[in-house]
């Protein structure tokens, strides 16, 4: 299987990892992209640093590639899961308090893709 993750923070990789962890097997294919609008020097350091938790952690699949990618989220998803051809999309919910909750780029990426997305809830930070 080939998987396209979406992430633009160290939490949210850790969650999708714990989830997709355990399901990974040696023949799936996970490219993780992390995007950050041009000229947000926080944004685009905390995209980059998101990026170096997923090769660790998903250590059991057969291949994990990394890749950062400046502009806005939802175009930059959907150009990279037609590139890797991906069979799935996996992103984080937004956290909300103590709940997680579908945001507008999810909810974007739901509205342009005929993928499935798979939609991994982010644990507050507390």
């Amino acid at each position: 299987m080939r998987l396209l993750v979406g992430t633009d923070s160290v939490h949210t990789t850790a969650a999708i990892c714990d989830y997709l962890d355990p399901r990974l097997t040696e023949t799936d294919e996970v490219r993780v992209v992390a995007t950050a609008e041009p000229g947000d020097g926080t944004a685009e350091r905390d995209a980059r640093e998101a990026l170096n938790v997923a090769p660790v952690r998903l250590a059991g699949a057969g291949s994990v590639e990394t890749k950062f990618r400046e502009g806005e989220a939802v175009p930059e998803l959907l150009e990279a899961a037609a590139t890797v051809d991906a069979d799935e999309i996996v992103v984080g919910a937004s956290s909300a308090g103590s709940e997680a909750a579908v945001g507008s780029t999810t909810r974007a990426l739901l509205e342009r893709t005929s993928r499935p997305v798979v939609v991994v809830p982010v644990p507050a930070l507390e």
